[in-house]
């Protein structure tokens, strides 16, 4: 079922949503999807979003990264205070790139994003998943995901 509205009401609506579940400490973003400037563009706004309502925020785009060098070179360096621009230890990093919600890579976030652009399926982990071909007014999906076909969450499908 899904609810269109503005793309700040929309960005403002998951922030809230994040920060009831998760209101302090070091905090992990992943924002994914299989169109890399939509993504990233999301995940920008995202930060920003998250700053207004007061949250020290970080940025981060990793590509195509593996897993261990994304916990090597982004989230370890994050956990211990000493990642760029993420010193407060209740910074929010908001992360962008490939294959972060699949195989253990997963576990390390503690809230994520799933970001459509046309008829794809969503990656059924994700907290929340968003359309946003209509960028300016992105819709949010709520699925019934026990309707979801389960070769969805097998790795290398997204």
């Amino acid at each position: 079922m899904p609810t269109q509205t503005t793309r700040h009401d929309l960005l403002d609506g998951i922030v809230v949503e994040f920060l009831h579940n998760s209101p302090r400490g070091r905090r992990l973003v992943a924002v994914g999807g299989v169109a890399a400037e939509v993504d990233g563009a999301f995940a920008d706004d995202l930060a920003v979003a998250l700053a207004e309502h007061g949250q020290p925020t970080a940025r981060e785009s990793v590509g195509g990264a593996d897993e261990a060098a994304l916990r090597a070179v982004v989230v370890e360096p994050f956990r211990s205070g000493v990642l760029d621009g993420a010193t407060d230890p209740d910074t929010v990093l908001v992360v962008d790139g490939e294959r972060l919600l699949v195989g253990d890579a997963r576990g390390i976030w503690h809230f994520s994003v799933w970001v459509l652009r046309g008829d794809e399926l969503p990656d059924s982990g994700a907290n929340v998943i968003v359309d946003a071909t209509d960028q300016a007014a992105p819709t949010r999906y709520f699925y019934d995901y026990c309707k979801l076909p389960p070769s969805l969450n097998r790795p290398g499908l997204h």
